[in-house]
Formats: structure tokens, C-alpha cells, sequence
């Protein structure tokens, strides 16, 4: 066979032998399709309409309608046919005269992209039968009546996901009659959780409610000691967002004929959800300053952020890791694939791929923040993939393949140590599997362990409830318990498979063991001073003075340092067997002017025991206290009829806020509304009144959201129940 090349196409895209057409990626484009394909030269006098002909094709298309219905695809803010994958549906083509199957030779047509092929997936030519096989493309006759006639029509269960145009095709003795390109008869093919063949198939009807059809999430934050949380508005149903989704795997360049493998989309959807490196949906920012963008915590819901990037093709302005796991999560149950937001708290990031994170010491024993390059933190999703839930992560840490992006990983492959599994599974196990080393660097460079923390990275993996808003822990989905015969073995094996581990044998390393020390903190209140105290507890005969150093630190919600904006030395006597407390104020004036978006505070505490030179460390995080809106409707709550909305919010600063901007929606009820504050004066309530026509019947959920220049992370939330008119 030659090899042809093809001048007229791009370079990138030569054409060779092997490959006869363009790679296809995109779902958006189109080719010609003939309406008439003649087999030689038409007689002269020759008619079409003396042969069947198409006159009009009804999809069932309504919400109200049997294909919607069947399909759970009711609730898609989308005028045209939308079906799940291996699951029969309807359509009804009415002829110019009545159907004769003995004479009459038709077929359909489903084809996607610009350069369809049978062999791809791409183009899909269906005859008539008499019987559907399960999971395989095939058409019988269910009705016929007068000049129509009501197909059932089966997809296979391995079918490309995506939007297809569909012709009707006529053979007559001198050619092929199609119908007319129609936009309306447009049919979207989605992934099916109900359809036991199909890859992501969910065997729990309640799982699938909230995996697939739930429209709100909650997003877990704060710290093990203190979990808050907030809802999320998925919004996977919402008008355009469909469309937005799709558009995400052409801006990908996945091959559309890869595209009806769940694994393949999640992978390469986690690298274009973050736009570090290929233009993606989200630019992250991470040092509090939003310039011509919005906030991270100003988002209320992944809508407005996938529908500006839908019709700006540039990364929107900003986001962190729940923004990203929320976009993705939206991604994903738009499309079908069972998915859900997780918060893996003191998540390690493995800069090293070894199992252990490194906090390191200076020579007097503080923390060195310069070298500590390992952060804590964490919030990941998941997908299902044959009853097996798989990690996928939004927004990846590392390079995977040459592209910031991590997973899919099994995780029950990560709880048994099987780090050899694709895709990225050995940095996720590390993330839920490291321990904390407290490193001293000597003069001379070497490096001396002083402690060892081997319970608080992964500590908590937590994800929402199955039908409801409280918090379920799931960190046994993931690893062992903690000093378990069961944990040894998959520690023991994920070494086997080249995870790094550095034992306590390799190190030199022999802790103080007569002398514990604890950090406590009191509440603490967004504006307001607080207290924290230090205790030792020294349970031997001697006495020892400890030199003690403490560090207070404004963070990220990753854990990673933004500034120290508190020190403070001191030296305790500890008499023998008793304990002795310590207590340090932090005021408000002395945190407020750095504060970053979560209000975050990471403590550590050093002392050295002078007697011994050994050294006792400790580390806290501290969420603070954030005030939120007050939401409330007024009058009645009845789908179709208008009501209103009132927030109201109270500064409880003790100085004014500046550029207040305020958001409010509500899946199924209203799209994103904005309005500007210009300023809130101390103690001062601001109200907002917002009028509003809901359009479903059922229970929602309004969810707003506070930003200035001084004050982030406010929100509220309300469920409410609409009444059917």
C-alpha cells in the first residue's frame, strides 16, 4: 500500500497511509451529508414521491415523555432527546404513505463529528429487526399505524458518549434518500449506572440518586478537630451545561472513538478541569490575591464556572481544591458516571514519592519552612467504575505522564498496598499513608529525626451521606486501622511495589519518653483574641527545664504557610511527676490584616529538653469562627408562581467592609444573581431581597455567599420545599 500525504491539512494532523482521515475531536463539527446518493443516471420522468419518503420524525423528547422518564433524564434543562447507553428507547417516523415492509427498505443513521466512520463508533448505520439484543445497536417495529410507525431502538452498552445528528435513509431502485439535516432530532448518548452492562453501572437506587441525580453536594473543610461544612451546587442538569461538558473533551482532544470509556475521559478531564498546563477550565490561585477574577470562595456552584468557559474558551478566575473537585463532580454526573466529593484531611502531598512527609527543624529547633516542602491538605474525587470506586483528583500536585493530573487509582488497590495499578496509585498512597518525620539539619548537613508521627496524615476521609447532608467517614474505604496486622501487610506490599519506606531503624532516633507535651486552643471567633495553652507532663523523678519555641502561622487550606504572623520563647521548669500549663493570647490585631480564605491557623510547638537535648513537637490547626447569612422566603412557595428571597448579613468587624459582593442560587430554581455592596459599616446588617419564579415542584436548596476585601468564606443556605401549583 503507498503512503500518501495530504498538503491542504495542517502539519500536525499529516495524513498517512495508515490513518485516512483527520483525528476527530471534536463533537461540535460536522460534515455533508448527501440528501440523495444516485447509483447511476436517474431515468428522466423519475419521482421521489412515488417511493416512501420521510414527512416527519417525533423523539419523545418532553420530560413528561417516555424516553426522559425511562432514562432519568428528566431533569436536563435540554430541549432535545436525551438517553442513557443499553437501554431502549422510542422514536416515530411518519411517512408519505403507509409502510410496506415486504417492498419498503429503510434504516437509520446516527453519526457524530466530522469525519464519521463505522469502524469508530462515529458513524452508525441500524436496520430493522425483529428482536433487540441486549447492549447492542439494533431497531424493531413496535406500532404501525395509518402512514407511521414507533421504533424501539437499542444503543450498545460500550457506545461513544456525546451528542449525535440522525438521518432516516431510503433505498429505492436508482439511489439513497436521507432526510434533511434537523437539528431537533439531535440525540444525546450518556453513560448508564442502571444498565448492568454498562462499565459505571450502580447497583443501589439510592446511590444512584445521589451519585448520578443529586444536583446539590456538601464540601467538608475546617480540620479533623473541627469539620465544617458548606453546600456545593452541582448543577449538572442546569441549561447549556450538557453541552459545556462535552465541550470540555473536544478542548482535551480526546478521540471521539475513545470516548465511551469512563477511564479514559476521567483521565484526561482531571487534566483539563486545572489549567496549569493546557488551558484549562480553572486557573488555581493560591496567594489571596483574586485580581480580575473571583474569589475561590465567593463560587457558589460549578455552573457559572463551566458556562464562562464554555463561551470564553480561557481558564476562569479563580480556584481551589473544592473548586476544582466540585467542577469535576458536575463533569461527571452530567455525563453519567457515578461521582463523589471526598475530603481526605492532613492529606500528605509526597514531593518525594517516598512514605513519608518531612517537617524540617533548624538548629534551634524551630520549624524551617524554607525546606518543609510537603503540605497537608486534601479534597479528591471519585468515581465508580464496576461497583469499585476509583480516586480521581481535580486538581493533581504532581505531573502524571507529563500532565498535572492524578487517578483514576482503585482505592480498594490503594488500601491493600497495590500501588502497582495505574494510574498514579502510589502517590495517592501516600497521600492517605505517610508519616510525619520532625528532621533536624545538622552543620554539617546530615539530618537527625528528633520525632515521629505516624497517625495524622490521612487521619479522616470523609464524604456527604447517601440521601442527606450529614458527613460519612470512609477512611477505612481506604486504609486499615492504624497499627493493624491488615496495615503492616499493605504497607509491606505497597513497598514491595517500590514505594519508598524509610524506617525508624534507618534513622537515628531515640525520643523522650518521660515527658509529654500538649497543645490546647480555646474557641475561636473570627475578630475576637483567643487563648491557647501549652502542658507538659513530666512523669519522672527529675527536674527539667525545656526551652520552648512557638510559632503561630497563617495557612492555606492546604496546609502550606502564606506568613508567621506570631512568635513567642519561653522557658519551662517542669518539676517531677506534675504537669505545668502555659498559656499564650492571640489577638486579633495581630492575625487580621494577613487572613486568607478558610481563616486557618497551623500552631507548632518545639521545646527542648535542656538537660537531655532532646526534643518534644506538636502541631495544631485552628479553623476559625465565621459568621453567616441569615436566608428566608417570603409568601408562598408554588412552582410557577413568583416569590422572594431575603438575605441578610450583620459585620461583626470591628472595621468596615469594602467591595462586598453578594451571590445567591439555587439549582432548579434560579441561575446565579449578583449584586455589589459598596461598603458595610461595623455592626451594621446589610438586607437583600431577590424575586424569583421557581420552576420544579420538590424539595431545593438556595445557597449564597459573602465576599470582600476583609472578610471571605461567609455563607448560608436554606432548603426549601415547592409546592406543585
Amino acid at each position: 500500500m503507498s503512503e500518501t500525504t495530504s498538503t491542504n491539512v495542517e502539519n500536525k494532523h499529516l495524513l498517512n497511509g495508515r490513518r485516512a482521515i483527520p483525528p476527530n475531536y471534536s463533537n461540535d463539527e460536522e460534515n455533508e451529508v448527501p440528501e440523495m446518493e444516485a447509483f447511476g443516471l436517474i431515468p428522466r420522468g423519475f419521482n421521489p414521491r412515488d417511493y416512501l419518503s420521510v414527512v416527519d420524525i417525533y423523539m419523545f423528547k418532553e420530560p413528561h415523555e417516555i424516553n426522559k422518564q425511562e432514562h432519568h433524564t428528566d431533569k436536563y434543562y435540554n430541549p432535545k432527546l436525551i438517553v442513557r447507553r443499553g437501554q431502549a428507547f422510542q422514536i416515530q417516523i411518519e411517512f408519505n404513505r403507509p409502510y410496506k415492509p415486504e417492498s419498503d427498505q429503510f434504516w437509520l443513521e446516527f453519526l457524530m463529528g466530522r469525519y464519521p466512520q463505522q469502524n469508530k463508533g462515529t458513524y452508525i448505520p441500524i436496520l430493522v429487526g425483529n428482536v433487540l439484543k441486549p447492549g447492542q445497536w439494533g431497531a424493531k417495529i413496535i406500532h404501525r399505524e395509518n402512514n407511521s410507525i414507533r421504533l424501539s431502538i437499542m444503543s450498545s452498552t460500550t457506545c461513544i458518549i456525546g451528542k449525535f445528528r440522525l438521518y432516516v435513509a431510503v433505498l429505492t431502485p436508482f439511489g439513497i434518500f436521507r432526510t434533511r439535516r434537523n437539528s431537533a432530532t439531535d440525540t444525546y448518548i450518556l453513560f448508564n449506572p442502571w444498565c448492568q452492562l454498562d462499565a459505571v453501572y450502580l447497583d443501589d437506587e439510592k446511590e444512584r440518586e445521589e451519585y448520578v441525580l443529586n444536583d446539590v453536594g456538601i464540601v467538608f473543610h475546617g480540620n479533623v478537630e473541627d469539620v465544617k461544612s458548606r453546600s456545593w451546587s452541582y448543577g449538572q442538569f442546569e441549561e447549556n451545561v450538557l453541552d459545556a461538558c462535552l465541550f470540555l473533551m473536544d478542548k482535551a482532544e480526546l478521540e471521539l472513538s475513545g470516548r465511551g470509556n469512563p477511564i479514559k475521559i476521567c483521565r484526561v478531564a482531571s487534566a483539563v478541569i486545572n489549567s496549569r498546563d493546557d488551558n484549562g477550565v480553572i486557573a488555581g490561585s493560591w496567594n489571596n490575591t483574586y485580581d480580575y477574577g473571583v474569589a475561590p470562595s465567593a463560587w457558589t456552584g460549578s455552573v457559572d464556572i463551566l458556562l464562562e468557559y464554555y463561551s470564553s474558551k480561557q481558564p476562569v478566575r479563580y480556584g481551589q481544591c473544592w473548586v476544582f473537585a466540585g467542577v469535576f463532580n458536575t463533569f461527571l454526573r452530567c455525563l453519567g458516571i457515578p461521582a463523589r466529593l471526598i475530603t481526605n484531611y492532613s492529606s500528605a502531598h509526597d514531593n518525594n514519592a517516598n512514605l513519608r512527609m518531612d517537617f524540617f527543624l533548624d538548629d534551634e529547633g524551630k520549624v524551617d519552612t524554607r525546606l518543609t516542602k510537603d503540605s497537608i491538605c486534601g479534597k479528591t474525587e471519585i468515581l465508580a467504575q464496576q461497583n469499585q470506586w476509583q480516586v480521581v483528583d481535580g486538581t493533581p500536585q504532581e505531573t502524571s505522564d507529563g500532565m498535572y493530573r492524578c487517578g483514576p487509582a482503585s482505592v480498594q488497590a490503594i488500601k491493600h498496598g497495590h500501588v502497582c495499578f495505574q494510574f498514579d496509585a502510589p502517590f495517592v498512597y501516600a497521600e492517605v499513608n505517610s508519616d510525619i518525620f520532625y528532621t533536624r539539619m545538622e552543620k554539617n548537613g546530615t539530618q537527625v529525626v528528633e520525632n515521629i508521627d505516624t497517625t495524622r496524615i490521612g487521619q479522616l476521609i470523609v464524604t456527604k451521606e447517601v440521601g442527606g447532608d450529614g458527613m460519612v467517614d470512609i477512611t477505612e474505604e481506604y486504609k486499615f486501622r492504624e497499627g493493624s496486622d491488615e496495615e503492616r501487610l499493605a504497607l509491606e506490599t505497597a513497598v514491595m511495589y517500590g514505594v519508598k519506606k524509610q524506617s525508624i531503624q534507618d534513622t537515628t532516633y531515640q525520643p523522650q519518653t518521660d515527658v509529654d507535651m500538649d497543645f490546647q486552643a480555646q474557641k475561636a471567633v473570627l475578630g475576637n483574641d483567643f487563648k491557647v495553652t501549652i502542658t507538659f507532663r513530666n512523669k519522672s523523678r527529675n527536674s527539667y527545664t525545656a526551652t520552648t519555641y512557638f510559632s503561630g502561622n497563617i495557612v492555606f487550606y492546604t496546609g502550606v504557610t502564606k506568613s508567621e504572623f506570631k512568635k513567642h520563647s519561653f522557658s519551662a521548669k517542669l518539676e517531677p511527676s506534675s504537669s505545668s500549663s502555659f498559656d499564650i493570647v492571640i489577638k486579633s490585631s495581630e492575625y487580621m490584616s494577613d487572613l486568607l480564605e478558610q481563616a486557618s491557623f497551623h500552631f507548632f510547638v518545639t521545646a527542648r529538653i535542656n538537660e537531655t537535648g532532646k526534643i518534644l513537637a506538636v502541631q495544631k490547626a485552628i479553623m476559625l469562627e465565621i459568621p453567616t447569612l441569615r436566608i428566608k422566603t417570603k409568601g408562598e412557595l408554588v412552582a410557577g408562581k413568583e416569590t422572594s428571597v431575603i438575605v441578610e448579613f450583620t459585620n461583626p468587624l470591628k472595621q468596615t467592609l469594602e467591595n462586598v459582593i453578594l451571590r445567591l442560587e439555587g439549582p432548579g430554581l434560579l441561575r446565579t444573581i449578583k449584586k455589589q455592596f459598596g461598603r458595610i459599616p461595623m455592626n451594621s446588617t446589610l438586607t437583600w431581597e431577590v424575586k424569583f419564579t421557581p420552576m420544579r415542584p420538590g424539595l431545593r436548596k438556595l445557597i449564597a455567599s459573602l465576599n470582600s476585601d476583609a472578610l471571605r468564606h461567609v455563607y448560608g443556605e436554606l432548603n426549601v420545599q415547592i409546592q406543585k401549583p
